[in-house]
């Protein structure tokens, strides 16, 4: 398989699964938009591997050894036919991507599939039909952001490498906008992610706020929510809304041809943060933004694309 067909056949994932990512690849010039894509399948292939709840927790894991070992296989000179493989590598070649980024990256995705998680706790809910479930949940803030780190933030110092940038500043900028749009993400899927045994809601927050596991429960599947979960959940917004400046000192420092890309994927990810904000930070419903708002972020993207691209 040629490079070129094995891009072409990335970009045919990034577009049928990227969703909000997608978006902002389409403003980027050609060879970085390539990049992109191609990071993504390899990113697309790993969550899906980990989340395939048609078979056993078990079978996930040797499925993502195997696929794992077939990659690094390839990264060291063996012979691959995967597209996303091909592409991938010769991504990395042009614009520095290193391994350990993206073994990291695989980390993160693979956490969920660990029998034991530092800084997890298992919490058991009663309820009358079902008996006891437990509810995989992160103990301190500080446990969540390393889980960020891993399936957000190392998503943003990829990006940040096709992007092109100068000053070492912008890779802890980098960090802390995935971990806005991670953020971001947990208060969108609260519904989602209870219903699959995790809860991304960390326990010391919940005891500032006065809610628990239950609670959380409770408001996801009947729709009442307390006091508590309501002053949880706003909280963890306003949090994400602080990370979202470090988002605002990166644009700048991304290289021109690349900024309207960034631009796209930052305001896309505020206005679904500011949209459940205004909707009172529902957990018994996933936020979404329509496709119209979304292509009206991308036109104006591209129009910052072009004027940039003048002004060169």
């Amino acid at each position: 398989m040629t490079v070129e067909a094995a891009y072409a056949a990335c970009r045919v994932i990034a577009k049928r699964e990227a969703k909000n990512f997608y978006y902002s690849f389409r403003v980027l010039p050609q060879a970085k938009s390539d990049a992109m894509c191609a990071v993504y399948a390899f990113m697309r292939k790993a969550d899906d591997l980990a989340d395939d709840e048609a078979i056993t927790l078990e079978a996930r894991r040797v499925a993502m050894a195997a696929w794992l070992g077939a990659w690094r296989a390839a990264r060291s000179g063996g012979a691959t036919d995967d597209p996303v493989f091909i592409a991938l590598s010769d991504a990395q070649t042009r614009f520095a991507i290193s391994d350990e980024l993206l073994e990291d990256l695989v980390r993160g995705t693979t956490l969920d599939l660990e029998a034991e998680q530092e800084g997890v706790a298992g919490i058991g809910v009663t309820s009358a039909d079902e008996g006891v479930t437990t509810y995989q949940v992160y103990e301190t803030f500080e446990g969540l952001y390393r889980y960020c780190y891993l399936v957000a933030s190392v998503v943003g110092l990829v990006c940040i490498k096709v992007f092109g940038y100068s000053d070492p500043a912008a890779e802890k900028l980098a960090e802390e906008t995935g971990i806005a749009f991670q953020l971001t993400n947990i208060l969108r899927d609260v519904k989602e992610d209870a219903e699959r045994g995790r809860v991304y809601l960390p326990l010391d927050d919940m005891k500032k706020a006065g809610a628990d596991v239950e609670q959380i429960v409770i408001a996801t599947e009947q729709g009442i929510v307390g006091r508590g979960v309501k002053f949880l959940v706003r909280c963890e917004g306003e949090r994400a809304k602080e990370y979202y400046k470090s988002a605002e000192a990166l644009l700048p420092m991304i290289d021109a041809d690349s900024r309207a890309a960034l631009w796209v994927m930052v305001t896309i990810y505020r206005k679904l943060l500011e949209k459940i904000a205004a909707k009172g930070y529902p957990v018994s419903e996933r936020v979404s933004l329509p496709t119209v708002q979304k292509l009206w972020i991308l036109a104006q993207g591209a129009r910052m694309a072009r004027r940039l691209k003048g002004a060169r």
